[in-house]
């Protein structure tokens, strides 16, 4: 079974923490979503979408990716990390694409990340440290029993 995992991460880093560590513990192969090709995701069986998030939403070159992806049935998930809306809010844009696209979302995965967005940078931003060790701890769980589900 051949896994891709599709990120964006734009200011701090935060989202490719996961992104790796995710990985790392499904054996996937990882791209950046402004690298990745419509043609080679085709290849896949099992593919994550993540980013951080912005105004309730995933990053605007995932939300475009998963626009150019043609209907399938293919396997995927959804990850991001926040500065602390909700989830059910936070995945509700990308989780429509992907569902409008055939895409079965198999699990969801967020956590906190360091944010400095807009108004936040004055007061030095929030969650600070994050995501650190115990978030990349529990994205590495999320991956271990995506996968055994999986198998």
């Amino acid at each position: 079974m051949r896994i891709l995992i599709i990120y964006a991460s734009i200011h701090h880093g935060n989202t490719e923490k996961i992104a790796r560590a995710i990985a790392d513990e499904m054996g996937a192969d990882i791209v950046k979503a402004r690298d990745a090709d419509v043609e080679k995701i085709k290849e896949y069986d099992v593919i994550g979408f993540g980013s951080g998030i912005y105004f309730f939403k995933h990053h605007k070159s995932i939300l475009n990716l998963v626009d150019k992806l043609p209907e399938t049935a293919k396997d995927a998930f959804i990850f991001s990390t926040k500065g602390g809306t909700p989830d059910f809010i936070n995945h509700r844009a990308l989780r429509k694409k992907l569902l409008s696209k055939g895409f079965r979302i198999l699990s969801e995965f967020s956590c906190k990340g360091y944010d400095t967005y807009g108004i936040l940078r004055l007061v030095g931003g929030i969650n600070k440290g994050k995501p650190g060790i115990r978030e990349i701890e529990k994205a590495r769980e999320f991956a271990r029993k995506l996968k055994e589900r999986l198998n």
